[in-house]
């Protein structure tokens, strides 16, 4: 039931307060300071906040409700909801009124009852019974049995399954089938009762052991000669790939190929023939056959008097 409650001011008030919408919780006072105000107006930890000077808390964040806790300087005005029931608080009271700081730890006065008086001196068996028929019972001595609960039809159920995997079944009570499945295999092994007969042989099996076990040179019937396949290995010729020979040196190229115009190199070999210098990325000639760097192919080309050798480099 909602209570209104009114501090006189200034401040401090002397409770602590928690939650706020921000916190998804209602205002709650958690604790309260001894000897405070909020003691003095008989505030309680766990009381909810409703309303702070006639201001719904409904929407108020925890911030918004300590700016209005802080704006009151006269007094302060509480609308509270308590529950029911309260933590009880041993306080000491003096001249009719709580005392803020003393608290009695004293327990209470309890009734002495001496061993025996209210129970049983000796331990009584734990013994629970169940009608069979009228004639029959079953007993169980176990703790908390609910054999009690059960009917007796399913006693009857559960005492004939124990008494079956207890007692050994004969072999008059074993289910025969109604019929014999009539399968190859059964045939087989029924329709011949005088013994076992010699194993069946297959035909590749019986030629291969009348090969063994012939003494003359003859063939056994149902043979014949077979030639090995012979299979035709293409000719060393053709399947050997050419490798390439070196202008310069003569020897077989593997690897990387150095090409001019129609003459293979090796990279080594890729040099001038006066400078010996490589070629690679510098450029080369042709004169005569033979190659040169562009300052020995100069050289070697003299134009007719008058004239000027010229590089002329083709275009890619």
């Amino acid at each position: 039931m909602p209570q209104n409650v009114v501090l006189p001011g200034p401040a401090p008030w002397g409770f602590r307060l928690t939650g706020g919408i921000d916190f998804n919780q209602p205002l709650i006072i958690t604790r309260i300071t001894p000897g405070s105000k909020a003691s003095a107006a008989n505030l309680s930890p766990g009381d909810v906040i409703i309303a702070i000077d006639g201001y719904g808390t409904e929407n108020m964040t925890h911030n918004d409700a300590q700016e209005r806790i802080k704006a009151a300087s006269h007094q302060l005005c509480l609308k509270i909801e308590r529950a029911e029931s309260r933590l009880w608080s041993p306080q000491v009271s003096e001249d009719g009124k709580a005392h803020p700081f003393k608290i009695n730890l004293e327990a209470d006065p309890q009734e002495f009852k001496p061993i025996g008086t209210a129970h049983n001196r000796r331990a009584q068996p734990f013994v629970a019974a169940a009608n069979i028929d009228d004639k029959r019972q079953v007993v169980s001595s176990s703790y908390n049995s609910p054999i009690g609960l059960y009917s007796s039809g399913n006693i009857q159920d559960a005492l004939q399954g124990q008494l079956r995997g207890l007692i050994p079944s004969s072999p008059q009570n074993e289910p025969v089938p109604t019929s014999v499945p009539q399968s190859d295999v059964y045939r087989m092994l029924h329709d011949n009762p005088e013994g076992p007969s010699q194993p069946r042989q297959s035909g590749s099996f019986k030629v291969l052991q009348d090969l063994v076990s012939e003494d003359s040179d003859g063939r056994p019937v149902g043979t014949r000669s077979v030639r090995a396949p012979v299979t035709n290995m293409p000719s060393g010729a053709g399947s050997v790939q050419k490798v390439p020979l070196c202008d310069k040196c003569g020897n077989g190229i593997v690897g990387t190929v150095v090409k001019a115009r129609d003459k293979y190199r090796h990279p080594e070999c890729f040099v001038c023939s006066d400078c010996n210098t490589n070629l690679k990325q510098k450029g080369y000639f042709f004169v005569e056959g033979q190659l040169y760097c562009e300052t020995h192919a100069r050289a070697r080309m003299r134009p007719p008097e008058g004239y000027e050798a010229v590089t002329v480099y083709p275009k890619c």
